[in-house]
């Protein structure tokens, strides 16, 4: 049992360090998310910069406080900047402080702590409010699906060759927005989501473990 959990061990140090070495890395004991993220230990960092453009920060609390892993990392959010609440329909990034449960992607699990689904042209985000899965990732050939798939969004997409769930609405309210992910970036703005370079996403979903959360603020 030990060498497998000191491979594991060195792996997740890797995945730091190479997290740590980003430009602007830097210790910060009082960050703006401070009183707001409970007892969350990873916490990314998402803070408008003007219109569709923000800048990201990844931080991992330790026995001495917070420390910024990473820093100012470009990022795109939604076409219409930020929004204090999510909206069905509305091209804007809530802000506010929301769970990673999940990730996802086009491309095979990257590894990491978190669960990881590898999807398909079956795999569908439930957008239709009528729908008793609404807010969910669903599976089914479009013929077949239970719900709207007209309102609804097929993940088999170049921007989700790696994605993370962000739990916006998660009481699945009708109106209240859905589909909100930490996603690949195309180099433009979202339809509401957190986008970056898919090679940086890629090292954060491998230091990502369960109770990591998103913190957005404009």
């Amino acid at each position: 049992m030990r060498r497998p959990l000191s491979l594991f061990c060195a792996a997740l140090c890797a995945v730091a360090a190479t997290l740590a070495a980003a430009p602007g890395a830097q210790a910060d004991l009082t960050p703006w998310f401070g009183a707001s993220v409970g007892n969350a230990n990873q916490v990314i960092s998402v803070v408008g910069t003007g219109g569709s453009d923000a800048k990201m920060d990844v931080y991992q609390r330790g026995p001495t406080g917070w420390q910024a892993v990473a820093a100012g990392i470009p990022t795109h959010v939604g076409s219409a900047g930020m929004a204090p609440k999510a909206k069905s329909g509305y091209p804007a990034t809530p802000m506010g402080v929301y769970t990673l449960p999940y990730a996802f992607g086009t491309a095979p699990n990257p590894g990491g702590g978190l669960q990881y689904v590898q999807v398909g042209p079956d795999h569908w985000w439930d957008g239709d409010g009528n729908s008793p899965t609404f807010n969910t990732m669903q599976v089914c050939k479009r013929a077949q699906c239970p719900f709207d798939t007209n309102e609804s969004e097929n993940l088999e997409i170049p921007q989700y060759k790696h994605a993370v769930v962000m739990g916006v609405n998660t009481a699945r309210k009708p109106g209240d927005g859905g589909a909100f992910f930490f996603h690949t970036t195309d180099g433009g703005p979202t339809a509401g989501c957190v986008a970056i370079d898919d090679a940086k996403l890629v090292q954060i979903i491998q230091w990502l473990r369960p109770g990591a959360v998103i913190a957005i603020a404009q």
